[in-house]
């Protein structure tokens, strides 16, 4: 039985990202030496990018396909995603038809955000890698992408969960959740923090976030009179938020080891017709704030 890894990001535009995301491969390549690691990429935009360059651009579908064609029966799937909204529901919809397509067998791990405790782990992560000048009474500011997506809760766990541990540190997203507006009032000192709440550095971080434009981030937070301080770094360089994707990972791993072709089980049923996913069928992992959600994330057999 031939095993594979596919790592899954919506990829990387600057220098920084890429290379955030090279020392996340190592660590996989080092955990499991043995098994042959994938990428693909979620954003068009960059895969185009990408080919223009004559690099290796695959999507999650077409790169389960390679692995297919390529005589590989499992595949562990590990999104480096931090809450399981439409992205995450798209990787199990590309892998649920090329299952139906040439039957491989595809595990997919837990975003980062999945269980209570890893909200609980990645706050204490967040905190550990705060920059070391910041002072105790001073705002920090992270800034997630969010989603228009019920999974959007989750960054209010996270807002909960580090408020527990620090009162000056604010989690925000620019879509959904709480938002820029919501922050601004809370904010009380002179000098605020700034900083991604972003798996890799690409272009939100570095113009929606840091960018000099009147909307960004780091424009209006200096609009009232304070003194804004971007840091471009991604959570992938954070060891705590490394740590737990690897932890969803071992579990994806461990699940399509054991696995034989002969044995049925079914976490979610998908309904294809015609080679496509009926969409009522995706998987909608929180209905509600404060839902549960498998360590394990839906695998498709």
């Amino acid at each position: 039985m031939k095993c594979a890894i596919l790592l899954v990001a919506f990829g990387a535009s600057s220098a920084l990202g890429q290379n955030t995301l090279k020392e996340f491969d190592r660590q996989v390549r080092a955990r499991f030496p043995a098994m042959p690691v994938r990428w693909a990429y979620t954003s068009l935009l960059l895969r185009e990018r990408l080919a223009r360059a004559r690099q290796k651009s695959d999507s999650v579908l077409k790169a389960l396909r390679r692995l297919a064609f390529e005589n590989f029966s499992t595949v562990a799937v590990q999104p480096l995603q931090i809450i399981p909204g439409r992205e995450y529901s798209e990787v199990c919809e590309a892998a649920a038809c090329v299952h139906v397509d040439t039957g491989l067998f595809c595990r997919i791990g837990a975003p980062l955000l999945a269980e209570p405790s890893d909200v609980a782990e990645a706050a204490r992560a967040l905190l550990a890698h705060l920059p070391s000048e910041r002072l105790a009474d001073e705002d920090v500011v992270f800034m997630g992408h969010g989603a228009r997506h019920a999974a959007v809760s989750r960054y209010n766990d996270l807002g909960r969960a580090v408020n527990a541990l620090d009162s000056r540190v604010h989690i925000g997203a620019m879509n959904g959740a709480r938002t820029l507006e919501d922050i601004l009032p809370r904010l009380v000192s002179r000098r605020v923090w700034l900083l991604p709440l972003l798996s890799v550095i690409g272009r939100h971080a570095l113009e929606d976030m840091a960018g000099d434009g009147e909307a960004s981030w780091r424009s209006r937070i200096a609009a009232t009179g304070r003194e804004c301080l971007p840091v471009l770094r991604g959570t992938a360089e954070y060891a705590g938020f490394a740590e737990i994707w690897l932890r969803h990972l071992d579990a994806a791993v461990a699940a399509v080891q054991v696995h034989e072709p002969e044995f049925k089980e079914y976490s979610l049923i998908y309904s294809c017709s015609t080679k496509s996913l009926d969409k009522n069928h995706l998987p909608q992992p929180v209905s509600q704030e404060g839902d549960s959600i498998p360590q394990v994330w839906p695998f498709v057999d």
